[in-house]
This record gives structure tokens, C-alpha cells and sequence, in this order.
């Protein structure tokens, strides 16, 4: 028995890594990887080197090679595979968040666990049958990259247990998924990176922490010029006359760092850069407002 790797990323990489340590290289039969323009590090050179040191065929996304694996995983693919025996790997404890982005959503509605579902590939995506799930519970304040690192054992132990019952020649247990409990995770593009200031400010700061490196980032507009928010933090409310009003605007400027009118709360704003990167924190002046381009 052998098996494949479809790979993209850090959770890609890491479960790859600790399969090899746990089997050997002789149990790969492939490796396909591919770069991901949204990702700051998309971990394809590490992936390339590590196929490198233990002699895996790796292959680029479209070229034609010959699958021969008798099970492939699939971790952080975002192509549609056809492939026997495809083994899919999400960021949800499915059926919830199906889809695109599932853990930087779970983030920003500030689930309590987070975690990764094993499933075999369906026709319609991420509604095939489940073979394992692992969670973690957490706190929040939580940063993707944090998150991100919270659930790469959880990746390493799907793939070695279920490899372990595939090379030993067990059969896999499937479980359908309850269709009344789906929900779906839709994609995001840089539109989506854009705060809604209209939201209560602890759902601004989760927002915040979960698009942050390795993706894009938070973006809103300052006075009309596109920023970038880093680091804020949801305080104490107070009572603002016709808030909806003045939603965006910066109601405290207390040693250069302003804080903001939200939906609902108020959030102090630690960290801001501009487009190039320059910090922008402490040039803020008090009648600024935060939203979208006027």
C-alpha cells in the first residue's frame, strides 16, 4: 500500500513531514503541490525541499504523471480532484462550515472549537462521508496563525491514523453526514477583506485577528486612504448620542492610539499601516472616521 498527496500550505507541509517520520518516504507515492498567490507563505518551497531530501517524485498542479497511489489525502486543495480513493481533509468539524475559508470563518463568529474533518470526496464538495474528526477547544483572543498551529497536530494524527488502518488493511468506517446540521463557508476575495464597522466591536476584533497573516489582512479606509489594521482590541462602551450616525468615527485619541465607534462597542485601535507597510498609529488626528471610500 502506498499512498498520495494532493498539498498546499503549512498544514500540508507539517502532515506530510510527520507521515514520513511515522512510515518512511517508501509509503509516498507522490507528491502534487501548487503556489498559492494568497498566502504569504504558501510553504511550497518547503514542501519541495522536503520531497527532495527523501527522494518523493513531487509534482506540479496540471502536470500529467501517473497516479499509481492506492489512497490519496488531499490537505488544503483548492481543485477538484478525480482520483479513486480521494481522502479529503477540511478545516471544520463538518457537516458545519462546508466550503471556503472555513477556519477563518469559524474565528470570526468566535467559535469555542475548532477543529478538522477526514471525509471521502463526494460529488458535491465537502458532503461525503465522514471517516474521522479531531477538535480543540479555545479562547479568544485568537490569531489565524495561532489557530493555524493549534490544529497541525491534528492534521498530522487524521493522516497517521487513518494510514495506519489503510496499510495494515483495515477497512475504513464511514459515517454519513446529517444534512439538517450543513452549513457552508463561502469564499473570500479582497472585497471581503473590508471591515464592517456596523458589526459590535468584539466581532471587528475577531475579524481582525482571523485575516491576518498569513493572508491580507484586515482593510478599511482612514480619511479616504486604504489602511491596513494589525492589532486592536474591543473596550469598554460607551453611551454615543445617534451612533449610527457616527459609526467609523474616532471618539477617544489617548497616546496616539485612536478608538473607534462601532456598531455596537468600541474598539482601540493598536496597530495601523498603510498600504507600503508605514505604521500610522500615532499620526492619527481625532476628526478621522474609519469605512468605506466616500
Amino acid at each position: 500500500m502506498n499512498i498520495g498527496f494532493f498539498l498546499i500550505g503549512k498544514k500540508g507541509f507539517y502532515a506530510l513531514d510527520k507521515f514520513i517520520e511515522t512510515f518512511s518516504a517508501s509509503k509516498v507515492a507522490y507528491v502534487v503541490s501548487a503556489r498559492d498567490p494568497n498566502i504569504e507563505n504558501d510553504f511550497y518551497s518547503e514542501i519541495r525541499l522536503l520531497c527532495s531530501k527523501n527522494n518523493i517524485a513531487l509534482h506540479d498542479r496540471g502536470e500529467i504523471f501517473s497516479h499509481d497511489a492506492d489512497y490519496t489525502f488531499a490537505i488544503g486543495w483548492k481543485w477538484i480532484l478525480d482520483e479513486s480513493n480521494l481522502i479529503v481533509l477540511h478545516d471544520s468539524l463538518l457537516p458545519k462550515y462546508r466550503g471556503f475559508a472555513p477556519l477563518v470563518n469559524m474565528l470570526v463568529n468566535g467559535e469555542e472549537k475548532i477543529g478538522v474533518t477526514a471525509l471521502k470526496a463526494s460529488d458535491e464538495y465537502d458532503k461525503g462521508d465522514i471517516i474521522r474528526q479531531k477538535s480543540v477547544e479555545v479562547s479568544y483572543p485568537l490569531k489565524i496563525k495561532e489557530a493555524i498551529d493549534l490544529i497541525l497536530p491534528l492534521y498530522s494524527d487524521l493522516v497517521i491514523g487513518i494510514s495506519n488502518e489503510i496499510i495494515s488493511g483495515k477497512r475504513l468506517s464511514l459515517k454519513a453526514q446529517n444534512e439538517e446540521d450543513a452549513s457552508y463557508s463561502l469564499w473570500r476575495n479582497v472585497y471581503d477583506y473590508q471591515i464592517n464597522w456596523t458589526h459590535n466591536a468584539e466581532k471587528i476584533e475577531r475579524f481582525i485577528d482571523a485575516v491576518g497573516d498569513p493572508y491580507a489582512g484586515a482593510h478599511t479606509y482612514l480619511n479616504n486612504e486604504e489602511v491596513v489594521i494589525l492589532e486592536a482590541a474591543s473596550v469598554d462602551d460607551v453611551v454615543v448620542e445617534d451612533r449610527d450616525a457616527h459609526i467609523g468615527k474616532v471618539v477617544f485619541l489617548v497616546e496616539g492610539l485612536p478608538t473607534v465607534v462601532c456598531g455596537k462597542g468600541l474598539l482601540q485601535i493598536n496597530s495601523i499601516v498603510d498600504k507600503s507597510g508605514n505604521e500610522l498609529t500615532n499620526r492619527i488626528s481625532f476628526r478621522s472616521r474609519f469605512g468605506l471610500h466616500q
